[in-house]
């Protein structure tokens, strides 16, 4: 993998503007491995590997068992991609890695809890379209797509072979539709996803991209980003998402407002 520190935001912007079609992840903290919210659950509470499928193959079951009393419309649970997407976007760990086509969405996601320098991730999506993993050259990404009947089962569930796929659920809902989502489905959970594309595709080098983006250009990133209109409310379409965005509001201020409060309380400012 390889890394590249920035020491400001147009650096960033002018960067990632190269890398069309390549998808795009934060981190807030630098030392995050890419894994998946799954991997970092089962080591913490169910350290035996060997487990991991059973362990994921039941939440799945019981998942599937109690959501239709909550869906309009259930049909989302017969494909295994829409399902894995649906427990996702409720809070339910998975072997999903959420991705973005937008590398702003991805420096919102970043930075926007940042505490200290940050990472954004770019996976060479182009370039794995055509890749097929060295050990087993027939594993296209057609052949592993996981939108097709079993083959989540046959490729991914057993967690024994260290292939990636990337797309998107055959039907998207609405915070993958605006944050641009995509998902990347590794087939093994024991290895971040640097670690697979050294293994299996060739070297993550030309693949995969850390822009580390240090703490002190997070006022200008999220004033830009607030411009463009990349906030939680436009990310997460709902009530929680306007909620969400309010945050930033104590932190962005307009001049006129401050200039307005000092007219109206001149004894406070020390106006005459």
């Amino acid at each position: 993998m390889k890394t590249i520190r920035l020491s400001r935001w147009s650096d960033f912007v002018a960067q990632t503007d190269a890398l069309q079609g390549w998808a795009f992840r934060g981190h807030v903290a630098l030392d995050w491995p890419l894994v998946p919210s799954l991997t970092r659950r089962l080591q913490q509470f169910s350290p035996d590997p060997r487990l991991w499928p059973l362990r994921e193959a039941r939440a799945m079951r019981v998942f599937r068992r109690k959501a239709h009393i909550y869906l309009h419309d259930r049909t989302a649970l017969d494909d295994d991609l829409r399902c894995l997407a649906l427990m996702q976007h409720h809070g339910a760990s998975t072997r999903l890695l959420d991705f973005t086509k937008s590398p702003f969405v991805a420096a919102f996601f970043a930075l926007e809890g940042a505490a200290d320098d940050v990472a954004v991730f770019a996976l060479n999506t182009p370039a794995l379209w055509h890749r097929t993993p060295s050990f087993d050259p027939e594993l296209t990404r057609a052949r592993i797509d996981p939108r097709q009947p079993g083959n989540y089962e046959r490729y991914f569930a057993s967690n024994k072979l260290p292939v990636l796929w990337y797309g998107e659920p055959s039907e998207m809902d609405s915070r993958l539709v605006a944050q641009s989502g995509l998902f990347v489905l590794p087939g093994v959970l024991d290895r971040p996803l640097d670690a697979i594309l050294d293994a299996s595709y060739g070297g993550s080098e030309d693949l995969l991209i850390q822009f580390v983006l240090p703490l002190e250009t997070r006022d200008e990133a999220m004033r830009a980003l607030y411009r463009m209109n990349v906030t939680y409310a436009t990310l997460f379409p709902d009530l929680d998402g306007l909620a969400r965005s309010v945050s930033y509001e104590l932190e962005a201020i307009w001049e006129r407002l401050v200039e307005d409060y000092e007219r109206a309380h001149p004894e406070e400012t020390g106006g005459a």
